[in-house]
């Protein structure tokens, strides 16, 4: 087990815890590692280029067995993609909410550069981004098949564009109402009451495997968007019994974490009223085993995705990509869901599987952002990487896990707010000045603010370098109709 697992699986054993970049005529190195199994009418120019397997999982936190986030998780088939390649045990979100992130990372454009801080600001009304190539449009660009399902930009804007095939996979899959907790104003879960392979995330699954099924006459990039945990928590009968609630392990809290914050940052935990309301119920448990019923529930039908690709043709040259969108609190700062520049709103889950490049059951330590998904994969697939993009690639600790790496994780949280995530610290600040400090050695969980404690002002003016001058103004605003 690692460092970062076992600081992780603290929060809930309550520990005491201290107060290129290859032409497009050409092969790309791994193209060439691996040979092409693309049929041969393909374009030569094509020929060994690797697929690209992108999977999605929304609003999904460390709450997976390979990231030791929780003890009681069950996610086998993660757990065996994750052993394929490399882990990232510390790989943060550009935005802690679905849309921002989204844009940031399809656009390879960090919020603070696009203007696109909330669920209810379309990509293509920012003056930044309304043009922008996204990363599967420029996969596109070079030749590619570009095959989606689900939720992959934010549901309410889903840039058909990106795809020369996309569906959206509605959910046909409705909650048991008569078993379920369905308090107002509160997180929603349940059964399901239909048959399961009416839940979106089971025809999500199905489109990735027919796809795989298909003879492809040129390179493909298959994204596959999940839609769970996302709320409401619904998952078939059989997930909800993996997880009894007098068995659930609640994350350890500390009643007074709030308190050595500025008034801005406790105005992130604007979801303090929902826990308090769950937690009063004597819900807390139920909660948590059912966001977990969902995160296995998913991990099934990547399981069935991964049988798919194990089968196909392409399984020798497909490299798989893993993200969890970000976090989610579950009581963890006092608050619940996610949009603040916490750990646990800011953290998920990230693996590359790729053949003849990742060490199989590799982890990787270092700090790293999923605005680094668009330069990482254009260079892996030897494509040129656009200019001008916020992230870079991860192709040096692909290949040595544990080598050097100088560069922090951003965190954009609305309009002038950010947190930078070194391996040690987190820092962040805030649009009206206000800052926190914390070091993740001692103090794992966030709960000493070290901000105001001048012993630590070169750690802060280090990390203050990563805070822009200036963050673009709002981008334009439409309704936001994502469930």
């Amino acid at each position: 087990m690692s460092e970062h697992q076992q600081l992780d699986r603290r929060q809930f054993l309550g520990a005491s815890l201290a107060g290129g970049i290859a032409a497009v005529g050409g092969l790309g190195p791994l193209g060439r590692a691996l040979g092409s199994t693309q049929p041969a009418t393909a374009n030569a120019a094509l020929q060994g280029r690797p697929n690209v397997l992108f999977l999605i999982v929304d609003d999904l936190n460390s709450w997976v067995g390979a990231f030791g986030g929780h003890p009681n998780a069950r996610t086998p088939h993660i757990d065996r993609l994750c052993a394929r390649g490399v882990t990232f045990e510390q790989a943060f979100a550009p935005a802690p909410l679905c849309n921002p992130c989204r844009a940031a990372v399809m656009s390879g454009l960090l919020p603070a550069r696009t203007g696109v801080y909330n669920n209810s600001q379309p990509m293509r009304l920012s003056p930044v981004t309304a043009d922008c190539v996204t990363l599967t449009q420029h996969f596109m660009k070079h030749g590619y098949v570009s095959l989606g399902a689900g939720k992959i930009h934010h549901s309410s804007f889903p840039d058909p564009a990106s795809f020369d095939d996309w569906d959206p996979c509605k959910d046909g899959a409705k909650a048991d109402r008569t078993k379920g907790y369905h308090a107002p104003k509160v997180s929603v879960w349940a059964p399901i009451a239909a048959n399961e392979d009416q839940a979106a995330d089971h025809k999500i699954a199905d489109y990735g495997v027919a796809q795989l099924q298909r003879r492809h006459d040129r390179p493909f990039f298959l994204s596959l968007g999940f839609r769970k945990p996302h709320l409401p928590w619904i998952a078939p009968q059989r997930f909800f019994d993996l997880y009894p609630p007098d068995q659930i392990t609640l994350p350890t809290i500390n009643e007074h974490d709030l308190d050595d914050m500025p008034p801005i940052a406790r105005s992130f935990a604007r979801r303090q009223s929902e826990f308090e309301a769950i937690r009063q119920a004597g819900k807390w448990p139920e909660a948590v085993g059912a966001y977990l019923a969902c995160v296995s529930f998913v991990d099934e039908q990547i399981g069935r995705v991964l049988d798919a690709l194990d089968a196909s043709p392409y399984a020798r040259n497909t490299m798989i990509v893993f993200w969890g969108d970000h976090g989610w609190h579950l009581g963890q700062k006092l608050t619940w869901r996610k949009l603040t520049l916490w750990e646990e709103a800011c953290r998920a889950p990230l693996a590359f599987a790729v053949p003849g490049l990742t060490p199989p059951g590799g982890r990787c330590p270092r700090p790293a952002g999923f605005i680094d998904l668009y330069p990482t994969l254009s260079d892996l697939c030897g494509l040129p990487v656009p200019g001008g993009l916020d992230g870079v690639s991860l192709r040096p600790l692909l290949q040595r896990p544990n080598g050097p790496w100088d560069r922090p994780a951003l965190t954009d949280c609305l309009m002038g707010n950010r947190s930078v995530r070194s391996r040690r610290w987190r820092y962040t600040r805030y649009s009206d000045g206000s800052e926190e400090l914390y070091d993740h050695d001692a103090d794992p969980l966030e709960w000493r603010n070290l901000a105001g404690e001048s012993i630590f002002a070169d750690v802060r003016a280090e990390l203050a370098r990563y805070i822009p001058a200036t963050f673009i103004p709002n981008a334009p605003a439409q309704e936001d109709s994502d469930e």
